[in-house]
């Protein structure tokens, strides 16, 4: 079939952490993509694939019945960022730039657009490569929900379910044993899982990577629920909170990563604190990477669908350099380059962190108030 819009061929991968909704992406733009005349090439591994030139071509039968899957059939990375890309030499991870490489198989592939879908990360390579001359349209994709362009990502919503879910279970057993439950949930600089899933969930105190927390707050907040008859608590953590006068807990670092540092520990910490403090028996649980596993929620496989049949029009128009976003209701597109200019944060002044207030959850942080 020939192509109605000129656009023959495109490259379509997807970057960073995965989330479920990525395959109802996929399945968006392929689909799509093929009325229009165009070819479709998955590239495999993220950007990794990019450099190394792994691409295989999509067709229908590709993305039939994959709406509802979780992860991505094309496989992702975080470590493979062309311009920041570890290579061992001598024994030695060395950081080399390998655009130029990203570029000749975009070229060598006879690709007319890159469809890039990611987060904050991928898409600060979307600009580069797009400064570069690689015809660029981002789809944002991130569980943080920390993209100020748009008002929601995909995978947020099935993030957020599975913290409620979680937190729900955690209430009985917590009731049974009249402990302190602690829930610690991904979120390193933005809380926006922590706050929503909390408040889903009916957390008692939430704590955020925005609010710095007092630990005699905290303990303040439990000891008084206790005193109430209220014989156990639920707290929610973000994996970047962190006390006053203190730092994020890093459990390790690892240089192939354009940003290094992994967190996690910040639930054992307060749940060990709380015990030792209080004396009151406390429990901790890590969710990880549970957060991002397992099908999307009807309302993240829309949104995914919505994001992909317009990342493929914006492409057939020949509107480069852009990331799709929602605003309200409907979706949109912004330039990229405005899209990764300002992290959405989590501030006091948050409806979300106003209703959580109202029904008297505490964020243990005179920053909420």
């Amino acid at each position: 079939m020939k192509s109605k819009s000129g656009i023959k061929r495109i490259g379509i991968l997807t970057g960073g952490g995965d989330c479920p909704g990525l395959n109802a992406v996929i399945r968006g733009v392929s689909k799509p993509a093929h009325d229009y005349g165009m070819e479709v090439f998955g590239i495999e591994d993220g950007f990794e694939g990019l450099v190394q030139g792994k691409a295989r071509q999509l067709y229908n039968r590709d993305v039939s019945g994959i709406l509802a899957t979780g992860g991505t059939i094309l496989g992702s990375s975080n470590k493979g960022d062309p311009f920041h890309w570890p290579e061992e030499v001598n024994g030695e991870i060395v950081i080399m730039d390998k655009s130029k490489a990203a570029i000749r198989n975009y070229e060598g592939w006879k690709l007319d657009a890159l469809i890039a879908i990611g987060g904050d990360g991928t898409m600060n390579i979307c600009q580069k490569l797009s400064q570069m001359g690689m015809n660029i349209v981002g789809v944002p994709k991130t569980i943080d929900n920390d993209l100020e362009a748009t008002d929601q990502t995909f995978g947020h919503d099935s993030a957020v379910y599975v913290v409620s879910e979680a937190i729900d279970r955690l209430h009985t057993t917590a009731s049974s044993h009249h402990r302190v439950m602690v829930v610690e949930v991904m979120g390193r600089y933005a809380g926006w899982i922590a706050l929503h899933g909390g408040l889903a969930g009916g957390a008692d105190i939430i704590l955020l990577p925005e609010f710095p927390f007092s630990w005699k707050k905290v303990y303040d907040s439990v000891v008084q629920r206790d005193m109430m008859g209220k014989r156990f608590s639920i707290i929610c953590v973000a994996e970047g909170a962190k006390p006053e006068d203190g730092q994020m807990i890093v459990r390790a670092t690892d240089k192939k990563r354009t940003d290094p540092v992994q967190l996690g520990g910040i639930g054992e910490l307060v749940a060990k604190k709380i015990a030792d403090e209080t004396g009151l028996e406390t429990r901790v649980t890590v969710l990880g990477h549970l957060q991002r596993g397992g099908s999307p929620t009807p309302y993240d496989r829309i949104l995914s669908t919505k994001f992909g049949t317009y990342a493929i029009e914006l492409a057939a128009k020949k509107k480069f350099g852009r990331m799709v976003s929602l605003k309200g209701s409907e979706i949109t597109s912004v330039r990229i380059e405005d899209a990764i200019s300002k992290q959405k944060l989590v501030n006091p002044s948050t409806q979300a962190v106003i209703s959580a207030k109202a029904v008297g959850v505490s964020f243990a942080s005179d920053k909420a108030e």
